[in-house]
């Protein structure tokens, strides 16, 4: 699949889904890929960036990722990426960085989640909660700043 089809794909996919704030989903996808573009992401990670949420949100399943047309490593970092139900997120975070790639999309991921322009329409509680969370991830990545 070419970029322009990832990208395609993974609007028509989350086609009605919002943010926490209300936005379209398709916001969130289309600054992670760029942050990924912005951090010297190549084409495989820039696609993993668009479809980063696809099989976490069931708006593709595995069985998709599995058949599409895209390379094993643009795959293996959108599984890396993808929680699990239930997953300590030391694990998860050993699984991203053990996984060639995978590091910058996550650290594009969160560096949009974390946009206290984003977080300023939440409640206190939940933008409390939510950077709290993002910022032991990015511990638990080494990522600093």
């Amino acid at each position: 699949m070419t970029l322009a089809q990832v990208e395609a794909t993974a609007r028509a996919a989350h086609t009605g889904q919002t943010d926490k704030a209300g936005r379209p989903y398709a916001e969130h996808l289309r600054a992670v890929a760029e942050g990924v573009r912005a951090r010297g992401g190549d084409e495989e990670q820039i696609a993993a960036a668009w479809l980063h949420d696809a099989v976490e949100d069931d708006a593709l399943s595995a069985q998709w990722l599995r058949e599409a047309a895209l390379s094993s490593r643009t795959k293996d970092i959108v599984l890396a990426v993808t929680k699990r139900a239930g997953e300590p997120p030391e694990a998860y975070a050993a699984r991203i960085l053990a996984t060639p790639g995978a590091l910058v999309v996550k650290e594009s991921d969160l560096a949009h989640n974390a946009d206290p322009a984003r977080l300023a329409v939440l409640d206190e509680a939940t933008r409390k909660r939510l950077t709290e969370k993002y910022a032991r991830m990015r511990a638990l990545l080494g990522l600093v700043g």
